[in-house]
Formats: structure tokens, C-alpha cells, sequence
């Protein structure tokens, strides 16, 4: 992988329900980097994504379960919204004021992904439904008009335990391999790598992150070029069983309470 590396905001615009994303991005990136090249790896928020597949919800039109009154009242939330998050979570874990923190696909998030940021009035966009599919169709289509074989990574803005902020990460992938395995190799002191693998691409995510717009700028995606990453047929994000990881491990079995 390349040391030196340059990272382009796309602005595309609103994006509007059925608005095909690809053309957009197309079009942004002849205006702003000179067209899509070999090796580029595109980052679309995944909000853009979802819009565009029209996978919003209006919360008119939902009416909240006995459970979802439950937890709005319990967490101070609207009770609609809670409705679309239990319909999007495998489980609730917990939560705090504002929000429920789910179990979705493998992962743990804050409200399923549910966002009512940069949705319509009144609406809120769930995460695309198969963000691996999108990233996937996004590629083909790129590749299919411009020739270049690029990476595709739909990205979403994530708190961290323990830290102020948010930073991407990456829920679909198609064309780069998500995560490198480093075991094996030796560090400056010689001692063999025995738990390293690098999280390749919530790392550019977070790196698009920086010119992508989480207000009203209508920049939600990135061209990251210079990599040097290999592009092929690689689909998909790893995720770890929650016994395996640290986090969830050492909550499950901890008698602490703070």
C-alpha cells in the first residue's frame, strides 16, 4: 500500500428516493479528479445509498408497538422512531437518553443506523438494506461507463466506546479486501505479529470522512486515489461474533457497575 495518497470530495447534490447514485458520482468525479482511474476507491455515505435505493420511512405512516412506547419513554425518543429501530435491530442491548444501542447484522450499533440526519422532514433512512449489494451494483456500474476498475466502500459515521466523537466506518465493500491480515510478519524488534490485521477499510472511510459532509454541504462521497490496494472481486465486511469480542466479552462477564 502506497504512503502517499489523496482523498477528493464528490458533491453530488441532494440526492432524491429512486435518483440513481452511480450517475451522480460519475458526473461529480469528471468535475472534480479528472474521471474515475484504475485503482480508485470510492467511499458514499450510506444515508446517499439508501436514499437513492428509496429506502425511507415516513414517520407518519408508523405506528409505534407497546415496546417501542416503552423504550421512548424509558430513553426520552420519539416513539415512531423506535418502532423503525426495533424493526431494523436483531436485538436492543441497552441505551442512553436519545439512544438505543442495537445488535444489526452482526454489529453493534447506535439506533440500527436509523438516521433522521440529511433525511426528509418527518422521515428517517434506515441502513440500505444490503449495503454489500449496493456497493457491489455501484462498481459494476462505474466500470460498466467509465472502464476503470474501482473499489467501492459504503460508509457510515460511528461513536467509539469511550471516545468523543465520530468516525467512519465501513458496512458494505465490494472490489478491495476489507480487512489485511498482518499475523506473520515482525515488528521493529523482530517479534512476530500475532493478533494485527488491519481494518483496511474503516480506515478509509474515516479517511473520506474528513472532506464528506455530514451537514448540508451535499458531499457524501470520496474518491480516495494513490492506495496502491488491489482491486478484483472481493464482496464483503468481516465481523466477529460478539463472544469474540473484547468489548461485549468483558461487559457480559463483568459484575462491575459504574
Amino acid at each position: 500500500m502506497n504512503s502517499s495518497f489523496s482523498v477528493t470530495g464528490l458533491p453530488t447534490g441532494m440526492i432524491r428516493p429512486g435518483e440513481p447514485i452511480a450517475e451522480r458520482v460519475i458526473t461529480a468525479a469528471q468535475k472534480e479528479c479528472e474521471g474515475f482511474q484504475d485503482g480508485d476507491i470510492l467511499v458514499l455515505a450510506e444515508t446517499a445509498v439508501a436514499t437513492s435505493e428509496g429506502n425511507v420511512v415516513d414517520l407518519s405512516h408508523v405506528n409505534p408497538t407497546p415496546r417501542a412506547l416503552e423504550l421512548a419513554g424509558q430513553y426520552g425518543m420519539d416513539p415512531r422512531s423506535v418502532e423503525v429501530i426495533l424493526q431494523e435491530s436483531d436485538s436492543i442491548v441497552g441505551g442512553i437518553p436519545g439512544f438505543l444501542l442495537c445488535m444489526k447484522a452482526g454489529t453493534l450499533l447506535p439506533n440500527a443506523g436509523v438516521d433522521a440526519s440529511n433525511a426528509p422532514p418527518g422521515c428517517v433512512t434506515p441502513l440500505p438494506e444490503d449495503p454489500d449489494k449496493s456497493a457491489v451494483a455501484i462498481k459494476d456500474e462505474i466500470e460498466r461507463v467509465t472502464g476503470a476498475k474501482v473499489g467501492v466502500i459504503i460508509a457510515d459515521s460511528r461513536t467509539h466506546a469511550m471516545r468523543l466523537g465520530c468516525s467512519g466506518v465501513a458496512i458494505g465493500s465490494a472490489g478491495i479486501t476489507a480487512v489485511i491480515d498482518d499475523r506473520g510478519r515482525s515488528d521493529l524488534f523482530g517479534r512476530k505479529l500475532e493478533v494485527t490485521k488491519r481494518a483496511v477499510a474503516d480506515n478509509i472511510a474515516s479517511a473520506a470522512e474528513l472532506v464528506m459532509g455530514e451537514a448540508d454541504e451535499c458531499t457524501p462521497a470520496a474518491v480516495v486515489r494513490g492506495l496502491g490496494l488491489p482491486v478484483g472481486n472481493h464482496t464483503g465486511i468481516d465481523t466477529i461474533d460478539a463472544t469474540e469480542c473484547l468489548f461485549m466479552g468483558v461487559f457480559r462477564n463483568s459484575r462491575h457497575t459504574w
